[in-house]
C-alpha cells in the first residue's frame, strides 16, 4: 500500500428533489484524527454518520468539512422557537398587568425577533428527515473518497522525497564506517607525537602507550553505530514499502537515527568524521520534517 499524506482537499456536491447540497473537505497534519465539523442549523443529525465515514478512511489527520444547503423555492420551513415565544408571552403579561394596555396580540408576538424562525433544513416527517440525511451523508462518503485520493495522491510524492532521504542517510552511513576505519591510526600517531612533544625518549614505556592507545581507540569505537543506523535504514525503508499509516513508527525511527548521529559525533576524533556526523543530523532532521505529513 503507498504512502499516506495528511494534507488534501476535496469536495463533493449533490441533491433531492429541489434542495441542492455541497461538502468540501480540507485535510492537515495532526497527530491524531480529529474531524471539525461546520453545519447549518438543523443538521446535526448527521454528525454521528459524518464522524463515522471520516474514521472508517481516516486513520491521522485534522479534516474540516464544511456543509452548505440550499433548500430551493418553496422548501423553506418555518418553525416557532417555544422557548423565546414563551419569554415574549410572559414580558407581555407583565407589562399589560403593570400599565393597564391591552394584551399583545398573537401577530405582534410572532412578528418579535427570533419567535418564528426560518429554517432551511426543517423536515417535520421522521422518515423524510432520515432519507434526506441518507442523501447527504452519502454524498459526503464520496467527498471523503476523494480526499482519501488526494492524500493518496500527495503521498505518492512524499514517498520519493522521503525515500531520497532515507538513501542519504545510509550513504552518510556508508561514508562514516569509511571514515571511521582510519581512527585507529589516527589516534595512534597523534598520541605518539604528543606524548614525544611532551616527555623526554623513553620516559613512557611501550606497554603503556599501547594501553592508553587501546582505551582511546576503544572509546572512539563506532561500529555498534554503524550497526544501528544500518539496521535503521533497512526498516525505514521496510516501512516505506509497507505504507498505509506508518508516520508514527516513522517519526520514531526518525528518533533514533537523530540518537546513534549524536554518538557518533561525540566519538569522533576525525574532523572529517565529524563533518560526515554532522551532515548525518541534517539529513536526519530533513527527514522528520517530511515525516510530519506522513498518515
Amino acid at each position: 500500500m503507498p504512502l499516506v499524506s495528511m494534507t488534501g482537499f476535496a469536495e463533493g456536491q449533490g441533491g433531492r428533489e429541489s434542495a441542492r447540497w455541497r461538502w468540501e473537505a480540507r485535510s492537515v497534519n495532526g497527530r491524531s484524527l480529529e474531524l471539525r465539523l461546520r453545519l447549518p442549523p438543523g443538521f446535526e443529525s448527521i454528525e454521528p454518520g459524518a464522524r463515522a465515514l471520516a474514521s472508517s478512511r481516516f486513520k491521522r489527520g485534522n479534516i474540516q468539512a464544511s456543509f452548505t444547503f440550499d433548500a430551493g423555492l418553496g422548501a423553506r420551513g418555518i418553525r416557532v422557537d417555544a422557548v423565546a415565544l414563551a419569554t415574549a408571552v410572559k414580558i407581555a403579561k407583565e407589562v399589560a398587568a403593570e400599565t393597564g394596555l391591552p394584551p399583545a396580540r398573537v401577530d405582534g408576538l410572532l412578528a418579535l425577533k427570533g419567535v418564528l424562525v426560518q429554517d432551511e433544513g426543517f423536515i417535520a416527517d421522521a422518515a423524510e428527515l432520515a432519507a434526506r440525511d441518507a442523501a447527504i451523508l452519502t454524498t459526503l462518503a464520496a467527498c471523503f473518497d476523494a480526499l482519501a485520493a488526494a492524500r493518496g495522491g500527495e503521498g505518492a510524492k512524499l514517498a520519493v522525497i522521503v525515500g531520497g532521504q532515507i538513501d542519504e542517510i545510509a550513504r552518510l552511513t556508508t561514508a562514516a564506517g569509511l571514515a571511521a576505519a582510519t581512527q585507529p591510526a589516527a589516534i595512534q600517531e597523534r598520541l605518539r607525537q604528543q606524548i614525544a612533544d611532551l616527555l623526554a625518549p623513553g620516559a613512557v614505556s611501550a606497554e603503556r602507550l599501547e594501553l592508553e592507545i587501546a582505551m582511546l581507540a576503544t572509546k572512539a569505537d563506532i561500529r555498534e553505530e554503524l550497526d544501528r543506523l544500518t539496521a535503521h535504514v533497512s526498516e525505514a525503508r521496510r516501512l516505506l514499502a509497507q505504507g498505509d499509516a506508518v508516520g508514527r513508527r516513522l517519526d520514531f525511527l526518525a528518533q533514533e537515527f537523530n540518537r546513534e548521529a549524536n554518538t557518533l559525533c561525540s566519538k569522533s576524533t576525525d574532523i572529517e568524521l565529524t563533518r560526515i556526523g554532522l551532515d548525518l543530523k541534517t539529513a536526519i532532521d530533513q527527514f522528520r520534517e517530511q515525516l510530519a505529513n506522513v498518515e
